[in-house]
């Protein structure tokens, strides 16, 4: 006869396993007695697992669904297929990739090293079609994630583009996700300053098992400060432009936090930049309003290119 914590455990596993029991199937499972299994329930119950009894000759138990989430048991297959499919989500745009990277480092720490092995395997034996998603280095977004999951000091080998890899040793503070890419915002120690690091970057290093106080970020919004500073940092050509439409209304329709400055009910300035400034023209023209160049020679020359590919094809079209 199991103890009674394995029986337990064994019981919890039975009902959510299948999703009616009754009370004979399950002591004949068990090999207790029914007074048991009734017993066992009532243990569940105080522990937060809502299990629902129908009293009577048909009557049973079933697993029903609570206000609290308790903890689940899952067979091998089943944590493998769970990893597996936590990593996929985190690395697809559907708005649940942090939430999702959080949830498999959570997983990962407890899963025995001989399901990681399996885990692995799933992942090495998986290609990338060209052109999809750049591939994503799960063990380390997991390790970046456990560590600012427990407040842990992270240290890390770090490769900037045409530099060789340093060494960085920071409180890790957030992970954001942009587009193909992820970035860690972190308390640099040896810069004594924030600073945003490219996840694909990263070489983890043993965990530290140091502890720190999360600091006050710098920016009440964490992903907006992220973002405009990466995409700061990455502008080749900057310009300012003035849009005859309204501050809000134009900032609404620009998805990256750029400046956007009232000059009146009707007008606002505002300044951005793109390493292609032919592309940041066409882009600009999806605002549905009028747009003068301030300062920006390269933005001014890409709108003259696009407006006369405009006319030759206006042109060709009525011919």
């Amino acid at each position: 006869m199991l103890e009674t914590s394995a029986r337990l455990l064994e019981l919890l596993s039975l009902l959510q396993l299948k999703r009616d029991w009754t009370g004979s199937e399950l002591a004949g499972r068990l090999e207790v007695s029914p007074r048991t299994v009734r017993a066992d329930i009532g243990k569940l119950r105080s522990l937060g697992y809502p299990v629902d009894a129908r009293p009577g000759v048909a009557g049973g138990y079933r697993l029903a669904a609570g206000t609290a989430m308790p903890p689940l048991l899952l067979d091998d297959d089943e944590a493998v297929a769970v990893a597996v499919g936590l990593g996929t989500v985190a690395t697809q745009r559907r708005g649940v990739e942090e939430t999702s990277l959080t949830a498999l480092a959570k997983l990962e720490q407890v899963l025995p090293s001989r399901l990681r092995r399996r885990v692995e395997a799933v992942r090495e034996a998986t290609s990338v079609v060209p052109g999809a998603e750049p591939p994503l280095d799960l063990s380390v977004l997991g390790a970046v994630a456990a560590a600012i999951r427990g407040r842990e000091r992270l240290r890390f080998g770090y490769t900037k583009p045409g530099a060789a890899e340093g060494a960085r040793h920071t409180e890790p503070q957030r992970l954001v996700s942009w587009g193909p890419l992820w970035y860690l915002l972190a308390w640099d120690l040896d810069r004594d300053d924030w600073r945003i690091f490219r996840v694909d970057r990263m070489v983890a290093h043993a965990p530290t098992g140091a502890r720190f106080r999360p600091r006050a970020v710098p920016a009440d919004d964490v992903v907006e400060y992220v973002v405009g500073r990466v995409s700061k940092a990455s502008w080749k050509y900057r310009a300012r432009v003035l849009v005859h439409a309204p501050a809000a209304e134009v900032a609404a329709k620009i998805p990256l936090p750029v400046g956007v400055e009232a000059v009146d009910e009707s007008t606002c300035r505002v300044e951005l930049g793109s390493d292609d400034p032919d592309g940041l023209a066409l882009w600009l023209t999806q605002l549905d309003a009028d747009i003068e160049v301030i300062d920006g020679d390269e933005l001014a020359a890409a709108f003259d290119r696009l407006a006369r590919r405009l006319r030759r094809a206006a042109v060709r079209n009525t011919l």
